[in-house]
């Protein structure tokens, strides 16, 4: 089983793009701490993403992490990227959802597999268990930052891939 440790950016975007209930499909438990709870019910949130926390789906586990254990060195990251790191760390995690560049940089620096927003996205397409080029579709339309090289690469990755 693959223990996964989300960010807020990947779950926040699921949900506003009516995605979230890919993560069931994917992983049997997803992870996340307290400050990442935290984050997707702040009162600047979207409506839908603090309605979807407000009651998590079982598969979701929040956890506490102990304040700064093990990433002294990560002061420049928010918070909110330094505890899912920290969790990570603790829960021996296999896969760490994350957005944030910096975040992503330290992760993998400690020995981390991590995937973003649109990384998970092309590999829920890469399973059939959604279509690619609609899930961009509906990123679109929120305030995600993509380059539309990358999604033009993912999308002529997923067009050359047998069915």
């Amino acid at each position: 089983m693959t223990l996964v440790v989300a960010d807020t950016g990947p779950l926040h975007y699921l949900v506003l793009t009516g995605d979230i209930e890919l993560l069931p499909r994917l992983f049997a438990k997803v992870l996340a701490p307290e400050r990442v709870r935290d984050e997707l019910a702040h009162a600047q949130a979207p409506e839908a993403v603090r309605a979807w926390i407000a009651e998590p789906p079982p598969w979701l586990e929040i956890r506490s992490v102990e304040a700064g254990r093990g990433v002294d060195d990560l002061e420049t990251l928010d918070a909110g990227e330094r505890d899912v790191i920290a969790l990570a760390m603790a829960a021996k995690a296999d896969l760490l959802l994350m957005d944030d560049r910096d975040g992503v940089a330290a992760a993998r620096r400690r020995g981390f597999a991590v995937t973003g927003t649109l990384g998970l996205l092309d590999f829920a397409a890469r399973k059939g268990l959604v279509d690619l080029a609609a899930a961009f579709e509906r990123l679109k339309r929120t305030s995600f930052y993509y380059r539309q090289g990358f999604l033009d690469a993912l999308l002529a990755q997923q067009a050359g891939r047998p069915s």
